[in-house]
């Protein structure tokens, strides 16, 4: 009897989680294991004390991403201590546990990168670890056989940081690759500015909240403003800050921000991959990215599929078949959201 191959998918984020699970559909004729983000060595100590919770190895990211895996009975092995695994899948290389490195591995872009900090430009220069730069290091490790990215501006921008191209993939991304599906919705409110807050704070990082607060409410000019708290926020301190600053303002904590973008006129945010379901329904954006980046960047629409080509390349490195080079992605057939989306944007239609 021919052995089932073994796959691991490892989350992170509940938006890595997510992508994740979705790839793994595909794999029905696989055991498909799950596991929250983790290292191995010092780190996994660091990890174990508790002292690494502000980021996606522990704490409220792990905590929900463990949620998500038991609401949708998904079989887990937590740092894939149970199986040897044919096949990995990762959506971040920041870093790479030892005990999968004998394995294939496949990389799929998480969204957003952080753009080239100076500690981006000191990990290039000295052997430094890899998560010093955050996102803005992502690919660089290498170790995979295979790089998913969200469309021909990333693969360009990946390249450029020195990315081998042989592993690049431009398919899509899940969760970021069918935009129009959000219009349908039943969020109450509509036509109002959007604030998306983000967690800098908590991963260590300088963020002016009272500024960002006050940039959203000049840009609202007198309408309507949400927010629309980050997961991994403090929620009482965010609160208490948009009370005092913006009082007539609403605030939304554990809702899917995805319809709250879809019903918005303008989506302001400062580093979110969010932007990019604004960019794709057409909406006016605010963020630290200029919009000819935004518009290069921005995930391809294709009706959804992005996690079912990812599979089927991948499928060829359980077969020991070489992967296919090229893959031309579809964009989104619906003319009318085309048409929209390049007004929005001042863009030709053709």
């Amino acid at each position: 009897m021919k052995m089932k191959k073994k796959l691991l998918f490892i989350g992170g984020s509940l938006n890595q989680t997510t992508m994740m699970h979705e790839i793994s559909r595909h794999f029905g004729d696989c055991d498909c294991f799950f596991s929250a983000f983790y290292a191995t060595g010092t780190i996994d100590f660091l990890v174990r004390k508790g002292m690494l919770d502000f980021t996606i190895l522990g704490g409220r990211f792990r905590e929900l991403t463990e949620n998500y895996f038991k609401a949708n009975n998904l079989a887990t092995d937590y740092q894939g201590k149970r199986n040897r695994y044919d096949l990995v899948f990762t959506c971040q290389d920041l870093i790479i546990p030892k005990n999968i490195t004998k394995s294939k591995i496949v990389l799929v872009q998480e969204g957003m990168t952080e753009p080239e900090s100076f500690f981006y430009h000191l990990v290039r220069m000295l052997p430094l670890p890899r998560w010093l730069a955050s996102t803005s290091a992502t690919g660089l490790s290498n170790r995979y056989d295979l790089f998913f990215v969200a469309s021909e501006g990333y693969r360009d921008l990946f390249i450029s940081k020195g990315v081998d191209p042989s592993k690049i993939r431009v398919t899509g991304i899940p969760n970021f690759d069918n935009a129009i599906q959000f219009m349908e919705n039943d969020f109450q409110h509509s036509n109002y500015v959007l604030a998306a807050t983000s967690d800098r704070r908590e991963t260590l990082n300088f963020e002016n909240r009272r500024k960002f607060i006050e940039k959203t409410l000049r840009i609202a000019a007198g309408r309507q403003v949400i927010f629309k708290l980050h997961p991994n926020e403090n929620w009482d301190r965010a609160t208490r800050e948009i009370s005092r600053f913006a009082p007539n303002a609403l605030v939304f904590k554990n809702e899917n921000i995805n319809p709250l973008i879809a019903n918005c006129e303008v989506l302001v945010t400062i580093h979110s991959s969010v932007v990019y379901i604004g960019m794709a329904l057409g909406k006016q954006v605010y963020s630290n990215f200029s919009m000819d980046q935004l518009i290069k960047l921005t995930p391809i629409q294709n009706n959804g599929t992005s996690s079912a080509a990812i599979a089927r390349i991948s499928r060829q490195l359980l077969l020991d078949e070489p992967v296919e080079s090229i893959i031309h992605c579809v964009k989104s057939t619906n003319d009318e959201h085309t048409s929209y989306r390049a007004a929005r944007l001042g863009l030709p239609l053709s």
